[in-house]
C-alpha cells in the first residue's frame, strides 16, 4: 500500500469479533461527539425539506404526513442497523467494508463505488443549485463563478483536517435546525391564534379540498417515492463515526437522535404546512416561504432562500468529506488505486479529497456550458442509489448480527427487536421498489441505477480476478 513520508501510527481500536478487523487507522481521530451529533441532526435537513417538501403535499394532499411516517420508520431503522455495525467497527467505508464482511468483497466493492458515484454527481448539482439560488436574490451575481467559487471553497475546508471539517458541519446544521425550529413555533403559534393581527385557519385545510387523502392510497404511495429520497445522505454519519474521539458512544447517541429528529423537524414542519397552506396553493413551490407569507413576516421567501442556500452547501461539504472517505477505504482494501490511499501530515487523504471533487469541477463547468442537460441526465443515473444502498446495509446487518451473536460477542450498540425490525426495513424497502417500478418515472431512474450496479459488480469482479492472476503468476 502506498504511504506518504510521515504516517501516524496505526489506531489500537479493534473491532467487535465477527465484525472485521479495524479500517481507516491511519486517519485522524479528531472530530467531536457533539459535532457527529450535529451532523447526524442537520444530515437530513436540506433543499429537499425547504424547498421540496411541497412536492409531495401537492402529490399526496395532507396525506403526505403518512408517506413521511413510512420514509421516516424506514430511516429510522437503517440508521440504527448501522449504528449496531460503526459501533462494533468503526470504519470509513463503513457499509462498504460491513458488505464486504458479510457478502464478500465483491459486494462492498459494489456498494462503495456506487455511494461514492453518486456523490461526486450531487457535489456538483449542489454547487451549480447553490449559485442558482443565490442568484436568484441578487441576480448580478454570475452563477458560474459563485458555483466555482464554492468549489473551491470547501475543498480548501476538506484539505484542512477532520477537525475544521467537523466545526463548519456544526454550525452549519446549527443554523439549520434553528431555522426549522422557529418555523414550526412561529407555524404553532400561528395555528393556536397566538399571533397579534394573524387568524388562525385551524384544521380547515387540512380536510378542505377533498378531504385528508384527496388521492387516496395511489397518492401516498406516489409521495412516498417523492419524499423517501429527502433523507438520503444520514448514512454519512456512519462513516464519520471513524474519524470521531470516542466513536462507540458517539454513534450511539448520534443514531438516537434520529427518532425525535424525524418527529420534530419533519412531521412537525410539514404538519404546520399542510395545516395552513391548501395543498392545492402554487405557493407550495416554496411551503416555508408561503407559510411565514401568511403570518406577514416581510422577506420570508428571501430568508428561506437563503436558508437553503445554507443547507445545499452543508450538503456540499458533507458529501465532499464522505466521497473522500470512502475511495480512501476502497484503496485502502485494493479496490481503488492505491494512490488514493495516501495521507499528508495532518491526516487527511488529500489526494482521495481531490479525486473526488475533480469530478464536480468537470461537471460543473459542463453544466454551466449546457445548462440543464449535463447534471440531470447524471442525477436520473444515480438517483435511486440511497434505496440500492440501504437495502445492502440492512442485508449486511442481518448477516453480521447473527455471526456476531452465534459467537457470543457483546456489541456496544444492539438494535433493538432484531431481527424483526430489520425484515420489516426490508419488506419497506421490497414495496418501495416495486412503487417506483410501478411508475413511470422513478421506474427508469430505478433502472439505471440497477444497470450501473451490475456494471460496477462486474467491472469490480473482472478487476480483481485479473488482480489474482497477475500475484499469483
Amino acid at each position: 500500500m502506498a504511504h506518504s513520508d510521515r504516517l501516524p501510527q496505526p489506531s489500537s481500536r479493534v473491532a467487535a469479533p465477527g465484525y472485521g478487523d479495524a479500517n481507516g487507522a491511519r486517519l485522524r481521530h479528531a472530530m467531536k461527539p457533539r459535532q457527529l451529533i450535529m451532523m447526524g441532526l442537520g444530515s437530513a435537513i436540506g433543499a429537499g425539506l425547504f424547498l421540496g417538501s411541497g412536492i409531495g403535499v401537492q402529490t399526496a394532499g395532507p396525506a403526505v404526513l403518512v408517506s413521511y411516517l413510512v420514509a421516516g420508520a424506514l430511516v429510522i431503522i437503517v440508521m440504527h442497523a448501522l449504528g449496531e455495525m460503526a459501533a462494533a467497527r468503526p470504519a470509513s467505508g463503513a457499509f462498504s467494508v460491513y458488505a464486504a464482511d458479510a457478502m464478500g468483497a465483491t459486494a462492498g466493492a459494489t456498494v462503495g463505488w456506487l455511494w461514492w458515484a453518486q456523490l461526486v454527481v450531487v457535489i456538483a448539482a449542489e454547487s451549480v443549485g447553490a449559485a442558482g439560488l443565490l442568484a436568484t436574490l441578487w441576480p448580478a451575481l454570475p452563477v458560474a463563478w459563485m458555483s466555482l467559487a464554492f468549489m473551491l471553497t470547501f475543498t480548501a475546508i476538506n484539505l484542512l483536517g477532520i477537525r475544521n471539517f467537523g466545526e463548519f458541519e456544526f454550525w452549519f446544521a446549527i443554523l439549520k435546525v434553528a431555522a426549522v425550529v422557529a418555523f414550526i413555533v412561529v407555524g404553532a403559534g400561528m395555528l393556536s391564534g397566538l399571533l397579534p393581527g394573524v387568524a388562525s385557519p385551524g384544521l380547515t385545510n387540512v380536510f378542505a379540498n377533498g378531504g385528508f387523502a384527496p388521492k387516496g392510497w395511489a397518492g401516498i404511495g406516489a409521495a412516498l417515492l417523492v419524499v423517501v429520497f429527502a433523507f438520503g445522505g444520514t448514512e454519512i454519519v456512519a462513516v464519520a463515526a471513524a474519524e470521531t474521539e470516542d466513536p462507540e458512544r458517539s454513534i450511539s447517541q448520534a443514531i438516537r437522535t434520529v427518532v425525535w429528529r424525524i418527529l420534530v423537524f419533519y412531521i412537525g414542519s410539514l404538519s404546520v404546512i399542510i395545516a395552513v397552506v391548501p395543498w392545492t396553493s402554487e405557493a407550495l413551490a416554496s411551503p416555508f416561504a408561503a407559510v411565514l407569507q401568511q403570518v406577514g413576516l416581510p422577506g420570508a421567501a428571501s430568508a428561506i432562500t437563503l436558508v437553503a442556500v445554507v443547507a445545499l452547501l452543508s450538503a456540499l461539504n458533507a458529501n465532499l468529506y464522505g466521497a473522500s472517505r470512502m475511495i480512501f477505504s476502497l484503496a485502502e482494501r485494493g479496490e481503488a488505486p492505491r494512490v488514493l490511499a495516501r495521507v499528508d501530515r495532518r491526516q487527511v487523504p488529500v489526494i482521495a479529497v481531490l479525486g473526488s471533487v475533480a469530478f464536480g469541477f468537470f461537471t460543473t463547468i459542463l453544466e454551466l456550458l449546457y445548462p440543464n442537460k449535463v447534471l440531470p441526465a447524471l442525477l436520473n443515473l444515480v438517483g435511486s442509489t440511497c434505496l440500492v444502498v440501504w437495502t445492502i446495509s440492512l442485508v449486511s446487518q442481518l448477516i453480521l448480527r447473527r455471526r456476531a451473536d452465534r459467537a457470543g460477542t457483546p456489541l456496544p450498540f444492539r438494535m433493538r427487536a432484531f431481527p424483526y425490525l430489520t425484515w420489516l426495513g426490508l419488506a419497506l424497502l421490497g414495496a418501495i421498489f416495486v412503487l417506483a417500478m410501478c411508475t413511470e418515472g422513478p421506474r427508469l431512474q430505478l433502472l439505471s441505477t440497477i444497470a450501473l450496479t451490475l456494471g460496477i459488480a462486474t467491472c469490480s469482479e473482472i478487476a480483481r480476478r485479473l488482480r489474482r492472476r497477475r500475484e499469483s503468476s
